[in-house]
């Protein structure tokens, strides 16, 4: 395609918008599905750590797309709270704290649902203090706010130093 041509969808012929979408679709379905492997296989691998044992492969599937479609909705809000909660708080290593301790919370409460509605998957009480602990710190250390970032990198460059 010629550089020089700007061409906008509303100028395409029906070919060329079906084929737009049809790869648009693809990269999402990519993406949301990389996402759920990620969740699917670190589960897994820490289920299978943990020695908790459940049913069947099906009953994973189940509690990680629970798990994921909950966490979803359950973040809008704790994300929120959290915000407005520590808009005045200066303290940076208070911050990282009081973040850790909303992830944990709302990881805990997901988790929690999800493990007493599946009767396939029985987790016990340390194993999902464990779990929320990792997802919680995990969480933090890879989350794309860059304000956040720009916090804990300077907590943890001013622990170093």
């Amino acid at each position: 395609m010629p550089e020089d041509k700007d061409d906008s969808f509303r100028d395409m012929n029906i070919i060329e918008k079906t084929v737009t979408v049809a790869v648009i679709t693809v990269l999402i379905i990519l993406v949301v599905g990389f996402v759920f492997g990620l969740y699917f296989f670190g589960m897994a691998g820490v289920f299978k750590l943990l020695g908790v044992q459940y049913d069947s492969i099906w009953s994973l599937v189940v509690f990680v797309v629970s798990f994921f479609i909950l966490c979803v909705f359950v973040e809008l809000f704790t994300r929120a709270i959290f915000k407005l909660y520590v808009r005045n708080i200066t303290g940076k290593m208070k911050l990282l704290l009081i973040r850790i301790s909303f992830e944990c919370t709302s990881n805990w409460l997901v988790l929690f649902t999800v493990d007493e509605y599946m009767k396939s998957i029985t987790l016990s009480l340390e194993t999902e203090i464990i779990v929320v602990l990792l997802l919680a710190v995990l969480e933090v250390a890879f989350d794309d706010d860059k304000d956040d970032d720009d916090k804990i990198y300077d907590i943890i460059w001013n622990r170093i130093k």
